[in-house]
C-alpha cells in the first residue's frame, strides 16, 4: 500500500497508463456513462484512442417506447454521449436487449471487434452476479454478466488463430496485444483513475441520455446525473487517496 498525503493509506493502485489504445465494451447504450465515462475522458484528453462497442441498441429499456423505435433513438444517444468525452467510433453488434445470451456466438463477435481494434487495454462491466457484496445486494442483469464474461474470454479468443478461424476468412487476423481486461463497477476493484479532471464531461455525457433518464426518474435531469456521478466516484475517495474515483478490477493477460 502507498501512503498518501490526504488520507494516509490507499489500496487502490493507478490504473496502467502505458497503453495507447483502449476499446470498451458492454451490453446497452449509459453503461459505459454510469460506469466509467470520467476516465474515458481523462484518456482522450491523454492523447489515448478509444473505442466503443455495444452489444444491443438497447431497444427493450424504455416501458413507453416500443423497441423499433426506442433502439435508434438510444443509438444516437450513445453516439453523443460518447462523443462528449472524445471518442468517435462506436459499434453496436446488434444482440437482443434483455435476452444476450452467453456462448460462442457472442465471443465471436466480441473477438472480432478485439481484433479490428487491436486494442492494449479493454474494458467492460461487472460480469459478477450482484452490485455490491453481503445482504441486500442488487442482482445485476442477465445481460451485464453475459457480456463482461464474454469479454473476458474473448479478450483471449482474439490471439489464437485456431479458435474462430472464420474470421481470419474476413481479414480479422489474430490480435493478441490485449495486456489487461478493466472491469468497472465490480465488487472487487484493484485500481482506479482520478474522476476529477473528466467529471464534468462525464457529467455531459451522461446527460446525453435524456430520454431514458427521463423515463427512470422524475428528478431534474442535471441534478440526477450531478448527483449520482457525484455520489458514485467519491466512494472510493477514501481507498484513493482521497480523490474521487472511477474504480476498476484489473485483469493482467
Amino acid at each position: 500500500m502507498t501512503a498518501t498525503e490526504d488520507t494516509g493509506v490507499t489500496d487502490l493502485a493507478e490504473l496502467p497508463g502505458d497503453w495507447a489504445r483502449a476499446l470498451a465494451v458492454v451490453a446497452h447504450p449509459d453503461d459505459l456513462e454510469y460506469g466509467c465515462s470520467a476516465a474515458v475522458a481523462a484518456w482522450t484528453d491523454a492523447g489515448k484512442e478509444v473505442g466503443y462497442v455495444l452489444a444491443t441498441r438497447g431497444e427493450a429499456g424504455i416501458d413507453t417506447l416500443a423497441p423499433d423505435v426506442c433502439g435508434p433513438l438510444r443509438e444516437r444517444e450513445q453516439r453523443a454521449s460518447a462523443a462528449a468525452v472524445g471518442v468517435d467510433a462506436v459499434e453496436f453488434l446488434d444482440h437482443r436487449d434483455g435476452v444476450i445470451e452467453y456462448g460462442p456466438a457472442l465471443r465471436r463477435d466480441i473477438a472480432a471487434a478485439i481484433r479490428r481494434h487491436r486494442p492494449d487495454l479493454v474494458v467492460t462491466l461487472n460480469h459478477r452476479d450482484t452490485w455490491g457484496e453481503g445482504p441486500g445486494a442488487p442482482w445485476n442483469t442477465p445481460d451485464h454478466r453475459a457480456v463482461g464474461r464474454a469479454v473476458l474470454d474473448a479478450a483471449a479468443d482474439a490471439g489464437n488463430r485456431w479458435i474462430f478461424p472464420e474470421l481470419a476468412d474476413r481479414g480479422l487476423t489474430p490480435w493478441d496485444g490485449v495486456r489487461w481486461v478493466a472491469v468497472a463497477g465490480s465488487n472487487r476493484p484493484t485500481h482506479a483513475v482520478d474522476a476529477t479532471p473528466g467529471l464534468e464531461r462525464a457529467v455531459r455525457s451522461l446527460l446525453c441520455h435524456r430520454t431514458y433518464i427521463e423515463a427512470l426518474t422524475d428528478e431534474d435531469p442535471e441534478e440526477y446525473v450531478r448527483s449520482f456521478l457525484t455520489a458514485t466516484t467519491a466512494r472510493a475517495a477514501d481507498r484513493f487517496g482521497g480523490r474521487p474515483a472511477v474504480t476498476f478490477e484489473l485483469f493482467t493477460r
